[in-house]
């Protein structure tokens, strides 16, 4: 962001009352001392912080307390104050100069790439390049660039369901055998269910740098099973990079990867991978809100498996149709998909891949509580007690290798105790909150316990609300 304003300097940052406002996190003061003290008016710090004037203005009255937690982190970006003074993990843009970064690109690398198999190998080849050199300066880049939605997106996927073109044989003959792919295809799903556990980037490059060897591999003539196996891998490789860069809020970089993903399952004849991947991508637009784009991609996926998949598979896409439903508003329609959920789950079949067993009755219950809470949100008393039934049958049926589920459940059930009014409730899941998401590296978890800062704050909240907000204070500082 441009701010057009040059960062407070030590003399004003060190003032004593600047630094208690900034702490208490007392706007009114703190917009009213960097008026004085660093000569900005209410127009340059809107500008700074990408707020209206009118809204800083009633800040600075005491008509609008500032309780979020994205707006704080604005304020402390746009203002250049360390996050420290704000109770916040320290800034991107801390210890570095100021100059602004260059613009980053909107096109996609995968946007224009044909879907063959050779095509696919060439795009994890740079995608996994560009990523493993990635430095500060362009991590921060990538932070800020906004994943594609609407008919860009979906008409780039449009070749899932065509067949893979053909492609010409390498010239270096491959020596991979059956061996070496069973310790590939073990090492993908550990790293997947490293992910599950505890969520967060911190074995992201490891994982781009096993992707970045199987496109090696590939770049070779394997015998065509190898070969098909190893499109595979990489199929896995790339879900589990995208639900990495996704939590570390990498979001156009982890489109990148569900896409490689899909262009990998492609290639491998796994549909009913593509499948799962295309879920993946409509859990990502429903979390950036664009649940019309994410009910098309969950229509795509179904139409592609509809004679094929199996309960947990058919059960986990109609989870997030109804999430979709939700979102847009469509209760009756969200009810229906529900019910279907349950109905699939609970019918019989044959054995399903490994990467859909975690969708069990736990996970349903879980992602159903999750959505019937975002209705709570405009009705408490008609959807609360329902979400946080479903979320309790969650937390008592999840085994302990969903660390970031966990989390996010207790976080969902803290919120349904906040907005039944239940202080004593809402203070003790709160505390558990903060202690399962202090297990994780997860960002969305984090982004989650979040949202409930803005229930602890106020003059009149009572002691135990006080000290959730300390602790979750505590916990997004580290």
């Amino acid at each position: 962001m441009d701010t057009h304003v040059n960062p407070l300097d030590e003399d004003v940052l060190g003032r004593d009352d600047l630094r208690r406002a900034l702490d208490e996190h007392d706007f009114a003061a703190a917009f009213t001392l960097i008026k004085k003290w660093a000569g900005l008016s209410q127009n340059k710090i809107a500008t700074a912080c990408d707020l209206t004037p009118g809204k800083v203005s009633n800040i600075i009255s005491g008509q609008h307390h500032v309780t979020s937690i994205s707006v704080i982190r604005r304020i402390a970006d746009g203002l250049r104050i360390p996050g420290a003074m704000l109770g916040l993990s320290p800034r991107p843009w801390e210890g570095q100069a100021s100059a602004p970064a260059p613009p980053v690109k909107d096109r996609s690398p995968s946007e224009e790439v044909p879907w063959r198999p050779d095509a696919t190998v060439g795009l994890a080849d740079h995608l996994t390049r560009s990523d493993l050199v990635l430095n500060r300066r362009t991590a921060t880049r990538a932070l800020s660039a906004a994943a594609i939605t609407g008919t860009a997106l979906l008409d780039s996927l449009e070749g899932w369901l065509q067949p893979a073109g053909a492609t010409p044989r390498a010239a270096r003959r491959g020596r991979l055998g059956a061996r070496d792919l069973d310790a590939l295809e073990t090492t993908a799903q550990a790293f997947r269910a490293w992910d599950h556990q505890y969520g967060g980037g911190l074995r992201r490059k490891a994982v781009l740098g096993q992707l970045s060897e199987v496109a090696a591999s590939l770049d070779e003539h394997q015998d065509a099973r190898i070969e098909r196996r190893l499109y595979g891998v990489m199929a896995q490789l790339s879900g589990t990079a995208a639900t990495m860069a996704w939590d570390s809020g990498l979001q156009r970089r982890a489109q990148d990867y569900y896409r490689l993903a899909l262009r990998s399952a492609h290639a491998a004849g796994d549909t009913l991978y593509g499948a799962n991947v295309l879920a993946g991508m409509a859990r990502q637009m429903l979390c950036a809100d664009h649940p019309q784009d994410a009910l098309e991609l969950v229509r795509f996926a179904q139409d592609g498996v509809r004679t094929m998949a199996g309960p947990r598979l058919r059960a986990m896409l109609h989870t997030r149709e109804a999430w979709a439903y939700a979102a847009m508003g469509r209760r009756v329609a969200f009810q229906r998909a529900s019910a279907r959920a349950g109905e699939a789950l609970s019918s019989s079949g044959a054995e399903e891949p490994y990467w859909i067993s975690y969708f069990d009755a736990a996970e349903l219950a879980g992602v159903t509580g999750g959505r019937l809470l975002e209705l709570a949100r405009s009705d408490p008393h008609g959807h609360a007690p329902t979400a946080a039934r479903d979320i309790r049958t969650a937390l008592d049926q999840r085994g302990p290798e969903a660390g970031r589920s966990h989390a996010l459940d207790w976080i969902g059930l803290a919120e349904c105790s906040f907005l039944l009014g239940d202080v004593t409730g809402a203070a003790e899941t709160t505390r558990h909150a903060v202690s399962a998401a202090a297990h994780t590296q997860s960002g969305r978890v984090r982004h989650q316990l979040a949202q409930l800062y803005p229930y602890t704050v106020g003059r009149h909240v009572p002691g135990p609300l006080r000290e959730a907000r300390d602790q979750i204070r505590d916990l997004l500082a580290t």
